[in-house]
């Protein structure tokens, strides 16, 4: 009998495919929600300390980083429908290993449920040996998002704050 492999970002041995898939909810509204994701200062308290910047218009531009420190990601937003979709290229610029599996894809999805929402993000197009580095941040990134829109506090687990500037 073939022993089956887990799925487990811990490990390394998810997404599947060339698919990760994270699904949350969270106590807020998709207006808010929206903001949270696309404002950099307060993308900035919930993803690894590090703003993410851009016009937010069809075909513009997004980058994150900290000057003078490091480089996290750039990419072109493709598709800006507020507060309910977003998909964006990425790619990944914070070492050469992950620099060389150039661009994936990630959409964020926001469905209103109750007086919640569902936020789906979906990263994708993830080449064939890609290192885990490249998609094993998500939980982390929603879990402070949830924490700061539904406590206004933010996670302190180690790495989750680790280029915060003060």
């Amino acid at each position: 009998m073939q022993q089956q492999k887990t799925v487990s970002y811990a490990e390394g041995t998810a997404p599947v495919a060339d698919t990760a898939v994270f699904e949350i909810y969270i106590k807020t509204t998709p207006e808010r929600l929206w903001e949270a994701i696309t404002d950099p200062d307060q993308r900035a308290m919930y993803s690894f300390g590090v703003p993410t910047t851009s016009t937010w218009a069809e075909g513009s531009s997004h980058s994150s980083g900290v000057p003078n420190i490091v480089d996290i990601s750039a990419g072109e937003n493709l598709v800006v429908d507020p507060p309910h979709r977003l998909v964006q290229t990425m790619t990944a610029l914070w070492s050469d290993e992950v620099k060389a599996f150039g661009a994936t894809r990630v959409t964020w999805e926001i469905e209103q449920v109750g007086t919640s929402c569902r936020l789906t993000v979906v990263h994708d197009q993830i080449p064939d040996g890609a290192s885990a580095e490249l998609w094993g941040g998500w939980p982390m990134i929603l879990s402070g998002l949830k924490t700061l829109l539904e406590t206004g506090d933010l996670l302190d687990t180690p790495g989750s704050l680790m280029y915060s500037q003060g």
